[in-house]
């Protein structure tokens, strides 16, 4: 076969098109999320927190205090945004509750296997039982 049959075998297997399919999905699944958390749990979690940013919290690793991260960064400033991380993880804490969720209720689509039937003797067995009941 040549490169681009070979190639067109390759993107055309179940995994390369399972896998793209997943990735499509993941990522339309995270604009949801996203969603989620900033218009819809961050501003219960700012009602918690009595209006707190997260996103605004950062310290400046020079010592001075800054009024806004905008103002430290413009000095240049080398800043830890740990509100930003808070928020990644608020973030991912829902993206598993949502994967979570939604596979349990997958599981419960799920068909359960009727109990399978015992195996019965096979023809070979069968036929040495047979054997066995002729000699007799």
């Amino acid at each position: 076969m040549g490169f681009f049959a070979d190639f067109k075998k390759f993107l055309l297997k179940g995994d390369i098109v399972t896998l793209s399919t997943a990735v499509v999905i993941g990522g339309a699944f995270n604009k949801i999320v996203g969603s989620a958390v900033k218009d819809l749990i961050m501003p219960v979690v700012g009602v918690l927190t009595k209006g707190v940013d997260f996103t605004k919290k950062f310290i400046a690793l020079n010592g001075e205090s800054y009024e806004s991260l905008k103002e430290a960064k413009e000095a240049g400033v080398a800043v830890i945004t740990y509100g930003n991380f808070i928020q990644s993880v608020i973030h991912f804490i829902i993206v598993g509750l949502f994967i979570y969720i939604l596979l349990k209720a997958y599981e419960k689509t799920k068909e359960e296997e009727a109990p399978k039937a015992p195996a019965g003797p096979t023809d070979n067995q069968l036929l040495v039982e047979i054997r066995d009941l002729l000699k007799k």
